[in-house]
């Protein structure tokens, strides 16, 4: 799909903008310090998503969102994995705005629904008009709409990737919560290494290579995340990891200045 400009398409972790032990805790420091560095970086086109860190997840997990509707009781706790997100996009929101950021939050699930977890319609209509009149859009994993599960969790990483894929976007970055990729699970191994640039097909091969039951990195949420991203990288587009704890290495991704983290490739 044509837009005037490729966006830059940003997300931002839940395990970032959220404490993740503490149950719909948001990390208001980091939300405040990343809205900061995304004014500051001054991108003509942007397009962000947000994980659901400790305010989605805990109640998806509560009603066993992500597999399908199989009891009314699960009914309210989907209410409940909404409600939560809208909580949690609504502070990310306020910490945009303020940065005088022209922000405007889309509801995934008013937008797309699903088939088999997969999306399988995608309305960007709004989308589309927004990024032409300048503004940012702003969407979240999302519990959606599913025509063979009747509902289940679209995953803030999905989401990114179709929105990379669809918009052509310049380059994605994903802000984490860790360096990046490593050779294995630096909490563990000590001789694990953080892999700075690496291609489809290098990537590929360590995916292959690795046991079902180990990591990519220091959680099995890397892998997932990674695997979710591929079709956007099979498509050309450039994935930067970086580590969002850490003051300014989001800034220097989007400008495209040498930052740690780890890049990936089509070629």
């Amino acid at each position: 799909m044509d837009t005037r400009v490729k966006p830059t398409v940003v997300k931002l972790g839940g395990s970032v903008i959220t404490v993740k032990d503490e149950a719909f805790t948001p990390n208001l420091p980091a939300i405040n310090r990343l809205a900061k560095e995304i004014a500051e970086a001054q991108l003509d086109s942007v397009i962000l998503i947000h994980g659901g860190g400790s305010f989605g997840h805990p109640v998806a997990r509560k009603y066993q969102i992500v597999e399908g509707y199989k009891t009314p009781g699960q009914r309210i706790g989907f209410s409940k994995t909404r409600q939560a997100m809208m909580t949690l996009n609504k502070l990310v929101i306020d910490a945009f705005v303020r940065q005088s950021l022209p922000v405007i939050a889309v509801q995934p699930s008013a937008c797309i629904t699903t088939k088999g977890g997969r999306i399988h319609h995608f309305d960007v209509t709004a989308i589309q008009h927004l990024l032409r009149l300048g503004f940012i859009p702003v969407l979240y994993g999302d519990a959606v709409l599913d025509f063979d599960l009747g509902f289940t969790i679209l995953s803030g990483d999905q989401l990114t990737a179709e929105l990379a894929a669809i918009f052509n976007a310049e380059k994605t970055v994903i802000a984490v919560d860790v360096d990046g990729l490593f050779t294995d699970d630096p909490k563990v191994n000590p001789n694990a290494k953080l892999i700075h640039q690496i291609s489809l097909e290098e990537l590929k091969g360590l995916l292959d290579s690795i046991d079902e039951a180990k990591t990519v990195d220091v959680t099995k949420g890397m892998r997932g995340k990674i695997t979710e991203l591929l079709p956007a990288v099979k498509r050309g587009i450039q994935i930067d990891l970086v580590n969002a704890r850490m003051a300014g290495r989001l800034y220097k991704a989007l400008k495209g200045e040498k930052v740690t983290g780890t890049k990936i490739t089509r070629g």
